[in-house]
């Protein structure tokens, strides 16, 4: 029985602490914002060619590979663009940030909650958020969120408006993507509500975002993409997202461009890029796990041993291991581990 009541518990859950909405597309003009108008998705009926890589002994016969090229690749896809008079793109969603870190929603080990409350209660006290709230508040600001339609962007305006403060507007492009250290006062401000909110000193903070990106007339834009598990059913190899008609970006999607905050994993200074806050510090498109239980940098590791009390090697191990609480999940450790 000792040896279980030290124990990670085998059921533990915690809600996640920032709970962003869902994006919604609309397209405007850069001078013009008032004149908006909902995004919608255009189906399209395309002929492609063949370009997919090809087996060897077609690739190296000429005549195998006419007789591949001259097949038709027909695709029905999703796409979505502004209007012809429209050359700005507006993207608006809302974070909710929530309190409660130190009350697990889940826990079936009274020695272990109370062993985690202590801890949880001293990180509060003595770092209380600050530079997580700080990193969320950089991601708010330099559009981060927007991911592709980011990319070629001429200019990029973030406004933000906290309950019912007034709007405050940041220039994008003012505020780097993998480097968290240099803040401004806005910025600052944002990030202090932020940290206040998961402490508890605030009750309530719902923090409204909108962002316009001049992307150019007509210009395609992003929303996000589907999965089709059953892609034999379907007759379009690709699926945008929408809500009402509306195109959007899933909310999921969302809050990882703001937990991406992570630069304490072992390859950053090999990498020099943020990786979203993840229990393996998991990059689905790159393949690749760069916090791995070998190494003992994965999130189930420290956790094992600062929630039981025991200190980690440095401070930025607890940052990341409060930002993985902050995410929230399932972490209860089997009985037959």
């Amino acid at each position: 029985m000792a040896k279980n009541e030290k124990a990670v518990a085998s059921v533990l859950a915690f809600e996640k602490k920032l709970v962003p909405s869902d994006g919604y597309f609309y397209g405007t003009t850069w001078e013009s914002r008032k004149e908006q108008s909902a995004l919608k998705l255009i189906e399209k009926s395309v002929r492609g060619t063949i370009s997919n890589r090809l087996k060897p002994a077609v690739a190296s016969d000429p005549l195998k590979l006419n007789a591949e090229v001259e097949k038709a690749n027909l695709q029905k896809v999703d796409a979505c663009a502004l209007a012809e008079h429209q050359d700005t793109l507006k993207i608006a969603f809302t974070l909710k940030v929530l309190a409660g870190i130190e009350q697990p929603s889940a826990c079936n080990n009274e020695v272990f909650l109370n062993s985690y409350k202590e801890v949880a209660k001293n990180y509060i006290q003595s770092h209380g958020f600050s530079e997580l709230a700080k990193r969320y508040a950089l991601n708010i600001a330099n559009a981060r969120f927007l991911w592709r339609n980011r990319v070629g962007a001429e200019k990029i305006e973030v406004v933000v408006k906290v309950n019912d403060q007034e709007s405050v507007t940041f220039n994008a492009f003012d505020y780097k993507l993998h480097d968290f250290e240099s803040v401004d006062a806005k910025v600052q401000n944002l990030a202090d509500q932020i940290a206040q909110a998961l402490k508890g000193e605030l009750p309530y903070l719902l923090i409204k975002v909108e962002a316009y990106a001049l992307v150019g007339k007509a210009q395609e834009v992003y929303p996000s993409e589907e999965l089709v598990l059953d892609k034999g059913k379907g007759d379009k190899s690709k699926i945008l997202y929408q809500v009402n008609d509306v195109a959007a970006m899933h909310s999921q999607k969302i809050g990882n461009a703001l937990r991406t905050i992570d630069t304490w994993y072992p390859d950053f200074e090999d990498q020099k890029s943020a990786i979203a806050i993840e229990p393996y510090g998991a990059v689905t498109n790159l393949g690749k796990a760069y916090r791995t239980p070998k190494a003992k940098q994965d999130f189930f590791s420290l956790f094992d041993k600062y929630a039981l009390g025991e200190s980690l090697e440095n401070v930025e191990q607890e940052h990341y291991v409060m930002a993985v609480l902050v995410r929230g999940g399932v972490f209860g450790q089997s009985s037959k581990d």
